[in-house]
Parts: structure tokens; sequence; C-alpha cells
């Protein structure tokens, strides 16, 4: 499992011309399954996720779960684009749709486990995701 997590002051993801999820400050989340990933990376990265201790305060650095934060998550299948050779990535380590989309749910279900509000795009549509970065601060994780 991979994702890009960015803290942002907000976030939102339309679809259709429609927003079917919108945070104000938190993190955005874009999330990608690989061919070899299983339920038990997914939660492993929705903990990481919600343990990531990326906001400062006068007490120290906290995560989205100590400041009761929310999280915007997106399926991002591109995260696992090999662009080694030539100008024309492949996809073949990412998982096919049918596997990736019930990790993606896990990793939304272990945040919300832990107590995270969570906004969720819409797995396989044309999403536009628009976020105003905070810091700037985005990090790579893998699990």
């Amino acid at each position: 499992m991979r994702a890009v997590v960015t803290r942002v002051s907000s976030a939102s993801v339309t679809v259709d011309g429609e927003v079917v999820g919108a945070i104000g400050a938190g993190l955005l989340a874009l999330v990608g399954a690989g061919r070899d990933d299983d339920a038990d990376r997914a939660r492993a990265l929705g903990r990481k996720v919600h343990e990531l201790r990326v906001f400062t305060t006068d007490d120290g650095a906290r995560s989205v779960g100590d400041l009761g934060l929310p999280v915007l998550v997106v399926s991002q299948f591109t995260l696992h684009a090999d662009t080694r050779k030539g100008r024309r990535p492949s996809w073949q380590d990412a998982a096919p749709g049918e596997v990736a989309e019930p990790l993606v749910a896990e990793v939304v279900a272990e945040l919300r486990r832990r107590g995270t509000t969570v906004a969720t795009g819409r797995f396989g549509a044309r999403m536009q995701v628009a976020s105003v970065n905070e810091g700037p601060m985005t990090l790579h994780l893998q699990v």
C-alpha cells in the first residue's frame, strides 16, 4: 500500500460536478493498492495515517488522531506507476480495481475504527481533487 499524504487547511473531491467528499483542516491521503497488498497492509496504512505526527502545536507534534482532525481519502492507482523506462508509465504493479477497491475501503475502515472522521472520493470515477496545502507538508508513505 502506498499513500501521498498532505497536510491541508481544506480539501475536496468532485465527481460530475458534485462534491462527494470535503474536509476542513486535516489530511488529504491519496491511496494506491499494489498487486501484492492485502488487508493487513491496508490496516497498517490506515493506522500510520491516523498516528502520523505532522501537526505542530504548543505541546509538540500531533496527529489527526490526537487532534480529532478529519482525513479525505482518494483512491489513486497511479501511485504504483513504473516510470523507469521510456516515457509511458506502466501500471502493472497496481492492483486491479476489484482487488484495490476493498483495500482502499479497508484503509478508510481502519481510520474510522480509530475514531477519525473520513470523507472519500468515489472509487474508479474521474475525480477533481482540490486542496489548500499547509506548510506545505507532503509525505510519501509505504507499508
